[in-house]
């Protein structure tokens, strides 16, 4: 199939919000791929290339954005991922160069729309509505099976592209035949938000400390030992104290779910940036397991199981030091005054779970529910970059900085595109364009005149920013036409909530 057939395709997925359309509109791309084509399709659709992450940074791209179209035939699907396949494992003295070279070879095939896909794919910035969810039930509709057949498989191969080209050369059979392999990754259950734990608390429930950590799944079998990310990516090397934790359990094969944290002295976590920085290190740390699911012991497959069986199992097999805290209860005071406790001890709040439902991986449904803080920050917007697919036309991305007392001057803290409606998208994008100061083409610089209340997790430190910190899943709750700019937070405000 041609690269350019792909393009259209995300074209109409990025131009409608029916979920309905881009199911169809997926769904009638993948019956015409050839075998070999789907789990690549399924890759640059939903934005995850089959490769991962391909490792090329910023100062690369820029150096081909503007590569002039060359001789060559047009590019189809398999080009691309024979070029992604090359770009992955350039590495080493002179990479850069290599890379450059490889990414000019397909770039100059391309036309406008397929660079600007290529493009997108390769900064982790393409976002026209594909998302997992999307696409798994598009392929249950090309394939003609149930959406949660689909799902299922790709929980447990770990791979939503490799569970559709099961679905669509083998059908049922071949879905049903995909289980739960110890060492072998499978996606990961997700929460949704609540607003309160009370609003969480429907019956009875386990409430659990939500940990500020890195998730990670623990897979043993024998001596064995594998670690790996909520993206699946294998950091056993990484976290010598976790093996260690696993070989430790009284089982012969296990797979765990929980968080790698660093904890103080007292067992109080360390900043997350902190955690974060020994979790990426090559070297190996001291972070430790706290696990609060189980999804295998000893050849039994647990994932269908209640929740309360599953932490029986735990219970059983892992010592409480290596557990998350967690309360069983159906009082919403009780689980309220848990969640305050979790806060005391240094954690971001609790995750609320009902105790009737299974392991549903690789979806944020209501059986998990979390529950955190809002901290809230009013910031001034000093330039919007313009959006594309669905919000092509509109003032997207935020530039957010905060107050400088001593200068009397705003400070750069982060960026966010989260939270927009499209009715504030129109208004924003009114708005400031009648600031604007100057533009690259791509980002609108404007007059520091628009505060914007910002919500926000938390900050960490970052070299990226002019304030040295950088918000932490921020998304926009409303504009602030009662404040003026210098009535905004200050940068010391902000450097606080480190």
């Amino acid at each position: 199939m041609l690269l350019r057939e792909v393009v259209d395709v995300s074209a109409r997925v990025a131009s409608t919000p029916k979920r309905s359309e881009k199911v169809a509109a997926l769904a009638d791309l993948l019956r015409r791929l050839a075998p070999a084509e789907v789990e690549v399709a399924v890759g640059v659709l939903t934005g995850v290339p089959r490769q991962g992450r391909i490792g090329v940074g910023w100062a690369t791209l820029a150096a081909v954005r503007e590569v002039p179209a060359g001789p060559g035939p047009p590019l189809t699907l398999l080009d691309v991922d024979q070029a992604l396949e090359r770009l992955a494992a350039t590495t080493g003295t002179g990479s850069a160069a290599a890379r450059q070279a490889a990414l000019t070879a397909m770039l100059e095939r391309a036309d406008d729309g397929e660079r600007e896909l290529l493009w997108r794919l390769l900064t982790g910035e393409l976002r026209q509505g594909a998302l997992a969810g999307v696409m798994a039930d598009a392929v249950a509709r090309a394939a003609a099976v149930p959406p949660a057949e689909v799902r299922r498989a790709a929980m447990f191969a770990g791979d939503l592209g490799r569970a559709a080209a099961i679905a669509l050369v083998d059908g049922q059979p071949g879905l049903a035949a995909v289980t739960l392999e110890p060492l072998r990754p499978v996606q990961p259950m997700l929460a949704a938000g609540a607003a309160t734990v009370a609003e969480a608390v429907d019956g009875p429930v386990s409430v659990e400390w939500k940990l500020d950590g890195a998730r990670i799944q623990v897979h043993r079998v024998g001596d064995e030992v594998r670690v790996f990310t909520r993206n699946l990516n294998d950091v056993t090397e990484r976290l010598p104290a976790v093996v260690a934790t696993a070989r430790a359990l009284p089982v012969e094969a296990v797979v765990l779910d929980g968080e790698a944290i660093g904890l103080d002295a007292e067992r109080r976590p360390r900043r997350f940036q902190d955690t974060m920085s020994t979790f990426g290190s090559d070297a190996g740390g001291d972070l430790a397991a706290l696990v609060f699911d189980v999804l295998h012991v000893d050849g039994d497959d647990l994932v269908d199981e209640p929740l309360a069986d599953r932490l029986a199992v735990l219970d059983a097999v892992v010592p409480g030091v290596a557990r998350v805290p967690r309360l069983v209860t159906a009082d919403a005071e009780a689980a309220e005054a848990f969640a305050a406790d979790a806060l005391r001890h240094g954690h971001e709040g609790v995750v609320v779970k009902a105790l009737d439902a299974p392991y549903d991986a690789g979806r944020r449904g209501g059986a998990w529910r979390k529950v955190k803080p809002v901290r809230t920050l009013d910031l001034v917007v000093l330039a919007a970059e313009w959006g594309h697919g669905r919000r092509q036309g509109w003032l997207s991305n935020l530039h957010l900085g905060a107050l400088d007392p001593a200068t009397g001057s705003f400070v750069m803290v982060g960026k966010t595109f989260k939270g927009l409606t499209d009715a504030l998208l129109t208004w924003q994008t009114e708005q400031l364009q009648a600031r604007a100061l100057g533009t690259d083409g791509h980002t609108v610089h404007v007059a520091p005149e628009l505060v914007v209340e910002i919500a926000l997790d938390g900050v960490q430190v970052s070299r990226r920013y002019p304030g040295g910190v950088a918000l932490r899943f921020a998304r926009v709750r409303r504009y602030r036409p009662d404040k003026r700019p210098d009535q905004a937070d200050t940068i010391g405000t902000v450097r606080a909530l480190l």
